[in-house]
């Protein structure tokens, strides 16, 4: 209990004591007048005493419970771990996580399955009470290193070993009062550093930010545009800041105010006023009269002050917020990965069946628009890249398809101008007398590829073609295919799986009646 309460305790008994000693000496003697004379008054007297004794016992009693309530309730306090990370968020985490473990069973990837599990795994660590993680992060020249030296002297608490390498940054790891909660602060390379070198730390240095629970962004000066970018894209996306303009020593203070008033202008809508601070992390060293020099102390009391409130008020809500947007976007890594995943498979359905109906169609011709028309073989095409996005259809789907972008293919005149274009490339790179043959089969591959593809983007978008159509995704599929360095390709490999099987066909047909000769 504190002294001042004990203080005020004592000399309560004491005025209540002397209190009860003069009611008790009072009305002893009017009792005794009374009981003579007025007998009745005497008692009424006498029982208004005792009812006043006993309030100042209840007053007593009272003050006594509600102190040590009150010390309870401290005491419960302090041994009360820090609020825990808001339920809301912390479910929203949880399903993300639980959503990210089935679509990584979906990835056939070794390396990526795991690294993905890794990450997770690493994300309900913090979920369960994780560190907070702060993160220094601006330009080279910006003091960052003399923020983060100059904080770890005048840091309340345990300040461990740095960890990591100056490649990627030191972190600390420290102990706040009032926070249960480990702090981890970690100083980055700078950003907007020249060639292929500087380039590479600062897409670490960006990757450290993106995962910080609060981030202090450094600037010298007035902000620059290439230094704004990077600090709106985190604001972006969530990311708790702090703007610091450090070397303030070098400023005359109308000088340092005016830099703040364009900084807080400069950021507004993105960081609070009050989350703009100014500091002198390292000032320079003074030359006095004598000779001496004189090393000032670091100013960073104002930064201390502001990372202190935040971190007290508002540290389990960034831990969740952070935790929350890093499984967000570790879902969204898994689903890039599987829709990558699926993309090449449905590109090898494609890539197979193109060349199945460019064989059929060589060895017994048919009028282009009619084998479309059928669709029999585009049919088992559709089922398949349907299989692919988890979408089971059987044939008579898969022909209903098939037949309704066959007619779009026509109706947009892509067969008849996909009839030219392989004509005239396969003029320029076949002998004549076997073009005939070839461009019915070569052309029904290209139709087929184009057909493939239009399907994978219908599959990709829950068998929805989108706001312009089937139109549209067809006409999109076909510019796409039509392009120069396609065609060359899509024309060398045509030769090899048609034309040549043509050739030898030929060939042998020509020994066969040599023969029979």
């Amino acid at each position: 209990m504190p002294v001042s309460r004990i203080v005020t305790l004592i000399v309560g008994l004491i005025v209540i004591l002397g209190l009860s000693l003069w009611l008790i000496d009072s009305l002893s003697r009017l009792y005794w007048q009374f009981s003579y004379s007025a007998p009745l008054l005497g008692n009424l007297l006498l029982l208004l005493f005792i009812l006043l004794i006993a309030a100042l016992i209840a007053v007593f009693v009272y003050y006594v419970l509600v102190i040590a309530r009150g010390e309870n309730r401290q005491r419960q306090r302090r041994q009360r771990p820090s609020v825990q990370v808001p339920a809301a968020k912390s479910e929203a985490a949880s399903s993300t996580l639980d959503a990210v473990r089935q679509q990584v069973a979906q990835i056939q990837d070794e390396v990526a399955r795991q690294a993905l599990l890794s990450k997770s795994r690493e994300i309900e660590t913090n979920l369960a009470g994780g560190e907070i993680q702060v993160v220094v992060f601006g330009t080279g020249s910006a003091g960052k290193s003399s923020l983060v030296n100059a904080v770890m002297g005048r840091m309340v608490g345990k300040v461990d070993a740095p960890m990591g390498t100056t490649q990627v940054g030191q972190t600390y790891c420290l102990r706040l009062k009032g926070l249960e909660r480990k702090i981890l602060f970690t100083d980055t390379p700078g950003i907007l550093e020249a060639g292929v070198a500087g380039t590479d730390r600062e897409q670490l240095a960006r990757e450290l930010a993106t995962e910080a629970n609060l981030l202090l962004f450094v600037v010298d000066n007035d902000i620059r545009q290439s230094e704004f970018e990077p600090l709106r894209a985190l604001a972006e996306i969530g990311k708790r800041s702090l703007l610091v303009l450090n070397k303030t020593d070098l400023y005359t203070d109308e000088d340092k105010e005016a830099i703040l008033a364009r900084l807080r202008q400069r950021v507004r809508g993105l960081i609070a006023a009050s989350d703009v601070v100014a500091i002198a992390a390292n000032p320079q060293p003074v030359h006095l009269e004598n000779s001496e020099i004189f090393q000032p102390e670091p100013e960073i009391l104002p930064l201390l002050r502001r990372m202190a409130a935040i971190l007290r008020a508002e540290g389990e809500d960034l831990v969740a917020d952070n935790i929350l947007l890093q499984s967000v976007r570790l879902a969204e890594e898994a689903k890039k990965l599987i829709e990558a995943q699926r993309r090449r498979q449905a590109d090898k359905i494609v890539e197979r069946f193109q060349w199945i109906v460019a064989g059929v169609v060589s060895v017994t011709p048919l009028p282009v628009v009619d084998m479309l028309a059928t669709a029999g073989v585009n049919a088992q095409m559709v089922v398949e890249i349907g299989k692919v996005y988890g979408c089971e259809l059987n044939l008579e789907r898969g022909k209903e398809l098939a037949l309704s972008l066959g007619k779009t293919l026509a109706s947009l005149g892509i067969v008849k101008g996909a009839i030219q274009l392989l004509t005239t490339a396969l003029q320029l790179n076949v002998a004549t007398f076997i073009v005939g043959r070839a461009i019915q089969g070569v052309t029904a591959a290209y139709l087929t590829r184009i057909a493939g593809k239009s399907f994978i983007e219908y599959f990709r978008h829950d068998q929805d073609w989108g706001d312009g159509g089937m139109t549209e995704v067809v006409q999109r599929q076909f510019q796409l295919n039509r392009r120069d360095e396609f065609i060359k390709r899509f024309i060398q490999e045509a030769i090899a799986r048609v034309v040549k099987p043509l050739q030898d066909s030929e060939v042998l047909e020509e020994e066969n009646e040599k023969a029979r000769d």
